[in-house]
C-alpha cells in the first residue's frame, strides 16, 4: 500500500493551489457578499482544463484521473466553494454522464464544448416535491414520436442561469415508476424554457442557483441519453461520482478553515503567549487535523476505486458523509478559535462555515448517504 502521490498529481495539486491563491482569493469576500457569479475565474479554469478534467482528450478533456480531480477540488474549495461547485457539477454530473452514456453525436455536439470550457452545464434532478425521493418526478417528457414534450419545474439548479446545456430528468411513463424516467439534453434558448429568480442562499453565494421552468419544450428524440426508461439509473450512477466531488469540496472547506485557524492561533496572544500554546486550543487543532486527514483518505480511496474500475458506491457515500460532517465541525471550531474576529467577513472563516452546511445537503443528504451505506453493507 502506497500513500505517495505521483509527480503528475503533485503538479496538478500545485497548479490548483496557485490558481486558488492568485485568482480566486482576490475578491472572494466581495463575490460572496454581492452574490456575484465568478465568470472570469470559471472562464480561466476552462482554459486551464479544469472543467473537463476526467474527459478524454478526444472530446477536448484533460484526460486526468479521479485522484487529480479530488486534489484540485480540495485546493479550490479552501478558498472559494462557489467556484468549486461549478467545477464539480461540470465535471462529475454533466461531462461524466455525457461521456459514459451519450451517443457519439451527443459527445461531439455537447461534450466537446463543455469539457473544453467553452460552455457550462447543469444537472437537473431536484424538484419542489422530489428532493431526496428522486423517484417522485413530476416533470414530464411525453413521447411525441420524433420529440419529447417537456413540462415541469426543477429546483436548486447549480449554474441555473449561466449554463448552456442542461441534463434534465423527467417522467415519460408514470405507470412504470422509476423505470419510466428519461434523461434529456435541453439547450438554453429552447422555446418554453425559462429561468426563475436567483436563490438568496446562506452559503456558496457566488454560485447561481435557480429554479427552471419548462412549458411545452420540444426536445428532439436524439437528445435522450441512453435507452428509453434508463433516466433514473443514469441519474443515480452519475450522482455516485458526484458525491466524490462534493466530498472533496467538503474536505477543502475544512482544510481551508483549519489552515486559517492554525495560523491565527500561532499569531494571536493571550495571557502572555500565543493561544496555540494553550492546551484548549491545541486539543481543537489536534481534532481538526486528525479528522481532516481521515476525510482526505476516504476521498482518495473512493477516487482510487473509481480510477481502477472497482465498485465505489459505498466508498463515495462514506467520503461524502464523513467529509461533510468534518467540514461543519471544523469551520465552527475555526470561528471559535478566531473569537470575535471569526465573526467578521475579512477573516474568511465565517464564510467557510456558511459554505460548509450545503455539503451535508446537496448531492444526497447525509441521511441519504447513510441509507446508501446501510444498503451496501447489507448486500
Amino acid at each position: 500500500m502506497y500513500f505517495n502521490l505521483s509527480e503528475e498529481h503533485l503538479m496538478i495539486r500545485q497548479a490548483a493551489r496557485d490558481f486558488a491563491v492568485n485568482e480566486l482569493k482576490p475578491g472572494v469576500i466581495a463575490r460572496d457578499e454581492h452574490q456575484q457569479f465568478p465568470a472570469e475565474q470559471v472562464k480561466r479554469l476552462g482554459e486551464l482544463g479544469f472543467l473537463g478534467m476526467m474527459v478524454s482528450p478526444e472530446y477536448n478533456g484533460s484526460g486526468m484521473d479521479a485522484i487529480s480531480y479530488v486534489l484540485a477540488m480540495e485546493e479550490f474549495s479552501k478558498i472559494d466553494a462557489s467556484v468549486s461547485v461549478v467545477v464539480s457539477v461540470n465535471n462529475s454530473l454533466v461531462c461524466y454522464g455525457l461521456e459514459k452514456w451519450g451517443t457519439e453525436a451527443q459527445k461531439q455536439k455537447y461534450l466537446k464544448p463543455l469539457a473544453g470550457g467553452e460552455k457550462i452545464g447543469a444537472f437537473c434532478l431536484s424538484e419542489p416535491e422530489a428532493g431526496s425521493d428522486a423517484t417522485s418526478q413530476r416533470t414530464t417528457a411525453i413521447d411525441m414520436g420524433d420529440h419529447y414534450l417537456l413540462n415541469g419545474t426543477k429546483n436548486w439548479i447549480t449554474n441555473g442561469s449561466t449554463a448552456s446545456t442542461y441534463l434534465v430528468i423527467a417522467q415519460t411513463s408514470p405507470e412504470k415508476k422509476h423505470h419510466g424516467i428519461n434523461a434529456l439534453i435541453v439547450e438554453k434558448g429552447m422555446e418554453g424554457f425559462a429561468v426563475g429568480p436567483k436563490e438568496n442562499k446562506l452559503g456558496i453565494r457566488g454560485s447561481d442557483t435557480h429554479s427552471l421552468m419548462f412549458t411545452d419544450v420540444r426536445v428532439p428524440k436524439e437528445n435522450r441519453i441512453g435507452q428509453d426508461g434508463e433516466g433514473f439509473k443514469f441519474a443515480m450512477k452519475t450522482l455516485e461520482g458526484g458525491r466524490i466531488g462534493i466530498a472533496a469540496q467538503a474536505l477543502g472547506i475544512a482544510s481551508g478553515a483549519y489552515e486559517l485557524a492554525l495560523n491565527y492561533a500561532k499569531e494571536r496572544k493571550s495571557f502572555g503567549k500565543p493561544i496555540a500554546a494553550h492546551q484548549a486550543i491545541q486539543f481543537k487543532l489536534a481534532d481538526m487535523a486528525t479528522e481532516i486527514e481521515a476525510a482526505r483518505l476516504l476521498c482518495l480511496k473512493a477516487a482510487w476505486l473509481k480510477d481502477n474500475g472497482l465498485p465505489y458506491t459505498q466508498a463515495g457515500s462514506m467520503a461524502k458523509l464523513y467529509a461533510s460532517q468534518v467540514a461543519m465541525k471544523t469551520t465552527v471550531e475555526a470561528v471559535q478559535i478566531h473569537g470575535g474576529y471569526g465573526f467578521v467577513k475579512e477573516y474568511h472563516v465565517e464564510r467557510l462555515m456558511r459554505d460548509a452546511k450545503i455539503t451535508q445537503i446537496y448531492e444526497g443528504t447525509s441521511e441519504i448517504q447513510k441509507m446508501v451505506i446501510g444498503r451496501e453493507i447489507l448486500r
